[in-house]
């Protein structure tokens, strides 16, 4: 089946946000990459043309969630999380990883390595919403309910934090929270969970984070501390972000590129978007992922069951997180952490894991758009006050 297809009932606006985002990302990979690809590989288009043969593969991912019924991901939560929790060890076992850049994150081989952690986060999706859709009634229970759920999140994001990869990590801790909040978690257990952050903020910086992780903390205050050290990353970025104005230099022409900005096509390719494309360009890809966002939550408050209602609102907030985070650490809002920019960052498996998500997005929206066989509007809006007030069966 073609895209055009699948495309009568799922939602067009979300599937041309998510194609207009991947062909941004491929055409400024293209023009962040080509010097940097041609100095260790004599080939200019090296990266260009690794990520193309990734987007036909992530595409393949899109379609395969928009295709597959997402309820049947519903009995399948628990294995498929003990499966990623599995892959997260191994990844830690020496000789099996595969390190860079003093992180092990990756497993397999050769062009088919991939990081389990990019794949953690839809399993993390998957198995809190369907435990939330379940039995609702039980996350109000702090011993029953939410206290197994918060353990479990924090067990996978302790895994994470340990190959290292900080990011990822924190975007397990938002969907998570968010997840919680929206299956009707107590507001009482979401306040002394977000009060205990400081305590575990300072448990974690003495005993958890590496010394290049607090440096990068310290940095953000400062960066002209050392700038021809630590702070090199983020004045480097804020110099192609102030350069390209309101217009930008032009696609092509940015000078950062040439060897100035370390990681120009993978975490700090938004640098490049702002010097080539200026405020313009910025302004755009934002916008685009405010869309995106819309689109996802809308799809969630339309959802016939309450699965596919948390299902789209953890994968929304996954992609919109990761976003923000990105964008954050290039404008210097937030300390350096290694996360890319969704759909538009070099890298085969976020984009693929991305783009499956998406999937997944567009067949929750599919499904909500229309009345289901032997089921009113007015039963599944029944149905669905009855599980946001906690006195309805969700099945």
């Amino acid at each position: 089946m073609n895209l055009a297809t699948q495309g009568r009932g799922i939602d067009r606006s979300l599937l041309l946000v998510t194609m207009l985002l991947t062909i941004i990302g491929l055409a400024m990979i293209l023009s962040a990459s080509y010097v940097k690809a041609e100095g260790m590989t004599g080939d200019p288009f090296f990266f260009f043309k690794k990520q193309l043969i990734w987007v036909f593969i992530g595409f393949g991912a899109l379609l395969c969630g928009i295709n597959i019924d997402y309820r049947k991901l519903r009995p399948l939560a628990k294995p498929i999380l003990l499966g990623v929790i599995i892959l997260l060890g191994l990844v830690l076992v020496g000789g099996l990883g595969h390190s860079a850049k003093g992180s092990v994150r990756w497993i397999g081989y050769g062009m088919f390595k991939f990081q389990p952690s990019e794949w953690t986060k839809v399993a993390v999706v998957i198995y809190l919403s369907a435990v939330i859709a379940d039995k609702p009634r039980q996350l109000v229970k702090l011993q029953r309910g939410f206290l197994p759920l918060l353990l479990t999140v924090l067990l996978v994001f302790g895994l994470v934090l340990l190959q290292p990869d900080l990011g990822t990590g924190i975007t397990i801790l938002v969907i998570g929270f968010v997840l919680m909040a929206a299956g009707g978690a107590r507001a009482k257990h979401l306040t002394m969970t977000a009060l205990s952050a400081l305590p575990a903020a300072v448990f974690a910086w003495l005993f958890v984070l590496k010394d290049y992780q607090k440096d990068r903390v310290l940095t953000f205050l400062n960066p002209q501390a050392d700038p021809q050290g630590k702070g090199y990353h983020i004045i480097q970025s804020l110099i192609a972000l102030g350069s390209g104005g309101l217009l930008g230099a032009g696609f092509g022409n940015s000078k950062q590129k040439f060897l100035y900005l370390p990681e120009q096509h993978t975490d700090f390719i938004f640098a490049i978007i702002g010097e080539e494309l200026g405020l313009i360009g910025t302004a755009t890809v934002v916008c685009l992922f405010i869309f995106y966002a819309w689109r996802g939550y809308r799809a969630a408050t339309k959802s016939g069951d309450a699965f596919g209602a948390l299902l789209a609102c953890g994968l929304t907030t996954m992609v919109i997180c990761q976003a923000l985070i990105n964008i954050g650490v290039v404008t210097s809002s937030m300390p350096v952490t290694g996360i890319p920019l969704p759909f538009i960052s070099y890298g085969g498996s976020s984009l693929t894991l991305l783009l499956f998500a998406t999937g997944l997005l567009l067949n929750v929206s599919k499904s909500g758009g229309r009345v289901q066989a032997g089921e009113s509007s007015n039963r599944r809006r029944r149905n669905r006050r009855a599980y946001i007030s906690g006195t309805g069966n969700s099945r």
